[in-house]
């Protein structure tokens, strides 16, 4: 309902939202669907991440080509994640992609990293190998080093006033390691290794996730310690050491993808008050809206 219509066959038009939502709401009820089987939802977890990406990019295509209409503002911002950090410090304010990824947090805690964010699907493609068994080495210490180096070096930036053009080209730099990462470590290890170690937004959702009330926990009854999760976590939050206590390391985005690798069943979503199951039907519902929704956003 603003001025320049959040939906993009609004734009075209008038009216034709009410299309674009109605599709939209069809789209999600069929993930749905097929997501509430365990043993579909890896699949489908990557089917849809990889549509969305493809809907995000092929806007900003076009809106790089000259079709303003394309692009969410009319003006052209960096697709980068970090740049959700970054660019707020160094303008001043919030921007609306601060508002959706604050709200993501509260509503679906860490599923910003395995449902949402453009960058996150390509890593995840990448690493679609073999997951190598042993854990990333200095993780903790790689995520703190990036995320403190980009609000420090956002806060210089605005500090000493550096123009727009050159803080856009360190921006850029920022990304293309990022890529560099994702087609050549990534690949090489099986895990989403720019997702866990290298993205700041990904270390905020990492210490942030418990804002939101659902978890991800083994049982420690039927827990029989075969390792065989270990192999499907790609973001290297199911190693030996999170097995033996009974909980996904900190960089566990809730995806879920273990769970079918788990003969036992002991891999439980949990939510207050519900029993697993419950929980895990409503962490669906409220994942599934958040990724059709913005799905019908997919623009920068």
């Amino acid at each position: 309902m603003v001025d320049n219509p959040m939906l993009i066959l609004e734009r075209f038009v008038p009216g034709a939202g009410w299309i674009e939502i109605a599709l939209i709401a069809i789209y999600g009820a069929v993930v749905a669907y097929h997501m509430q089987d365990p043993s579909r939802v890896a699949a489908w977890r990557k089917y849809t991440w990889l549509a969305f990406s493809v809907v995000f990019f092929s806007q900003l295509a076009l809106g790089l080509l000259g079709f303003d209409k394309f692009l969410m503002t009319g003006k052209l911002h960096l697709p980068i994640p970090m740049m959700i950090l970054a660019g707020p410090i160094y303008r001043g304010h919030l921007s609306v992609m601060s508002i959706l990824f604050v709200s993501t947090l509260v509503l679906s805690g860490p599923a910003w990293c395995s449902h949402l964010c453009y960058f996150g699907a390509i890593d995840s493609i990448s690493a679609g190998g073999k997951t190598k068994r042993r854990p990333i080495r200095n993780k903790w210490a790689l995520k703190w080093t990036v995320l403190l180096l980009v609000i420090a070096g956002a806060i210089v930036l605005r500090w000493f006033k550096i123009p727009t053009f050159t803080a856009t080209l360190l921006a850029i730099g920022f990304g293309v390691i990022g890529l560099g990462l994702i087609l050549l470590v990534s690949r090489k290890e099986g895990r989403m290794v720019h997702c866990t170690t290298y993205c700041p937004i990904g270390t905020i959702v990492n210490l942030t996730r418990f804002v939101n009330p659902f978890r991800l926990t083994i049982d420690q009854n039927s827990c029989t310690e075969c390792m065989v999760c270990t192999t499907t976590c790609k973001y290297d939050a199911l190693n030996p050491a999170d097995i033996a206590a009974k909980k996904p390391g900190m960089t566990c985005t809730l995806c879920g993808d273990c769970i079918s690798s788990c003969h036992a069943g002991s891999i439980q979503y949990r939510f207050p008050g519900l029993s697993s199951t419950c929980a895990r039907n409503l962490y669906l519902f409220i994942t599934i809206t958040l990724h059709a929704a913005t799905m019908a956003l997919a623009r920068i």
